[in-house]
C-alpha cells in the first residue's frame, strides 16, 4: 500500500503482562485452529458414525451418501481454512517480534505459550476466519452493501453538503473488525481511522490489508463447522476465494484515495482522552453500538470526539453483547458507582439493554439532534443464502448531529428532559 494508507500493525513494546497474555493466546488460537477443527468437525463424527450398527454405517458409507468421503472433504476444507489461520499466526509473530527460532529455521511461540489458547480463544479464531466471507469475498458484497451502504450514503451526503471546497471528512470507525469498511471509506477519499479492541480481528485485518499478496490467495469454507440445515452437500462444502481484491493494487488504481489508520485499543479508554476532543467530522458505528455494556458511556465518548456540527452515523441491530453479564458488587470498592468519566472501558461494572426507541431517546438526551432514522432494514450477517435456516436482522439506520455550539447542545439535551 501507499505509505499514507498503510496500517503497519500494532506498536511493539507492549509491557503489560495481561495484554501480552492475550496476544500470545490469540496467536496460539490461530496456530491451534486446524487441530481443534479436525477434532470437533470430523474426529468425533467418525467415532459416532462407527458406533452405529454395522449395517447402518455401511449403508451410509456407500453411494449415494458417501458419508466417510464427506468427512474426508471436510478435513480438506479445514486445511484450506488453516492455511489462512497459519499465515495470520506467522505474520502476527513477525508483527510483535515475539517468536523464537524453531528447529526448521522458522519462528514459533515461546514454549510456555504454546498451547495456551483457551476454547473461547479458538472459537474467536474460527469465527474470524468465517467472517472473511462477509468482509473479503465477492459473495459477501450483498451483506456489505446492506450494512455499509446506508452509512456510506449518509457520509457522502454530509461531504456534499459541506461544499466542493471542503477537505475530506475525518471519519472514525469504532469496531472496525476486519477493516473492509475502513478500506472502502479510504477508497472514497475520506481520512479514515478504524478502532478495534479484538486482537483476533486486528491480526487478521493487518494481514489482509498489508501482507496478502494477491486477490483470491486463499479459499475459505465458512459453512463446514455445522452439519445442519444444508440443502445439499455441495453447498455445505462450498469454498470462496478471499480476498476478492488486492488492497494495494486497488489503492494504486484510485486517483483520490484518502488515508487509513487503525488503533488497537478500548474505544472508551482511548477516545475519551482530551487529545481526541472534537477530532472527527463523522463517527460511523456499524454493528457496534450493541457491543456497549453502558451505552451512555459510548454516546458520551462519541459526542466528545466529534467536532461541533459533526455527525454520528449508525447502522445495526440491538444484539446486546453483555446481556446476562453478572456484576459482583463485592469486587468493586465504590459499589454505587460515581459520576466521574474515569473508565476502564468495557470492563466497567454494570450493564443495561434498551429498545430501539429508547436508544433514540438516549441519543437525544446526550445532546445530539436526530437528523434521520430508518428502521426495518434487512441486514444479514454471515448468512448462507442456500441454508434451510435464514436469519436476518431488521436493523435501524440513523444519523444524529452534534450541535454546532455548546448552547445549542445544552438546549437540545434540555428539550428531551
Amino acid at each position: 500500500m501507499e505509505e499514507d494508507t498503510q496500517w503497519k500493525g500494532i506498536e511493539n513494546g507492549i509491557d503489560d503482562p495481561e495484554e501480552l497474555q492475550v496476544i500470545y493466546r490469540t496467536l496460539d488460537s490461530y496456530q491451534q485452529y486446524a487441530k481443534v477443527a479436525h477434532f470437533q468437525c470430523t474426529h468425533v463424527r467418525r467415532q459416532a458414525f462407527y458406533a452405529l450398527p454395522q449395517a447402518h454405517w455401511q449403508r451410509l458409507a456407500a453411494p449415494p451418501f458417501n458419508y466417510l468421503d464427506t468427512l474426508d472433504k471436510i478435513d480438506d476444507a479445514i486445511e484450506s481454512n488453516a492455511e489462512l489461520a497459519r499465515i495470520i499466526f506467522k505474520t502476527g509473530l513477525e508483527m510483535f517480534h515475539v517468536g523464537v527460532p524453531s528447529e526448521t529455521g522458522d519462528v514459533k511461540l515461546p514454549p510456555q505459550w504454546d498451547g495456551s489458547a483457551k476454547p473461547n480463544d479458538i472459537d474467536k479464531a474460527r469465527s474470524t476466519i468465517r467472517q472473511f466471507y462477509r468482509d473479503w469475498s465477492a459473495e459477501g458484497a450483498r451483506e456489505r452493501e446492506a450494512s455499509f451502504g446506508p452509512a456510506m450514503r449518509a457520509i457522502d451526503a454530509e461531504q456534499e453538503s459541506r461544499g466542493p471546497d471542503h477537505p475530506p471528512l475525518k471519519v472514525l470507525v469504532p469496531g472496525a473488525g476486519l477493516g473492509r469498511f475502513v478500506f472502502e471509506l479510504c477508497m472514497r477519499g475520506y481520512e479514515t481511522e478504524g478502532n478495534e479492541i479484538s486482537y483476533h480481528q486486528l491480526l487478521a485485518s493487518s494481514y489482509v490489508l498489508n501482507c496478502c499478496q494477491q486477490a483470491g490467495q486463499h479459499t475459505i469454507y465458512p459453512w463446514i463447522n455445522t452439519f445442519s440445515n444444508h440443502r445439499s452437500r455441495a453447498n455445505h462444502l462450498r469454498g470462496y476465494p478471499v480476498p476478492d481484491i488486492h488492497c494495494a493494487t486497488k489503492l494504486a488504481q484510485t486517483r483520490r484515495a484518502g488515508t487509513m489508520t487503525m488503533s488497537a485499543a478500548d474505544f472508551l479508554c482511548l477516545y475519551a482522552q482530551e487529545d481526541r476532543a472534537a477530532a472527527y467530522d463523522v463517527v460511523a458505528t456499524v454493528f457496534f453500538l450493541d457491543t456497549a455494556p453502558n451505552l451512555i458511556r459510548y454516546l458520551e465518548t462519541i459526542f466528545h470526539c466529534l467536532a461541533p456540527g459533526g455527525i454520528l452515523v449508525n447502522m445495526g441491530p440491538l444484539l446486546w453483547h453483555f446481556e446476562g453479564r453478572v456484576w459482583d458488587r463485592d469486587e468493586h470498592e465504590d459499589g454505587e458507582g460515581d459520576a466521574s468519566h474515569d473508565t476502564s472501558g468495557i470492563a466497567d461494572p454494570g450493564n443495561f439493554e434498551l429498545t430501539d426507541e429508547e436508544v433514540m431517546a438516549l441519543v437525544a438526551e446526550v445532546g445530539f439532534e436526530i437528523v434521520s432514522q430508518e428502521t426495518g432494514i434487512e441486514a444479514p450477517y454471515i448468512v448462507d443464502k442456500e441454508s434451510m435456516l435464514q436469519t436476518t436482522y431488521k436493523a435501524s439506520a440513523w444519523v444524529a448531529r452534534k450541535p454546532a455550539t455548546a448552547a445549542a447542545a445544552a438546549a437540545a439535551a434540555a428539550a428531551t428532559v
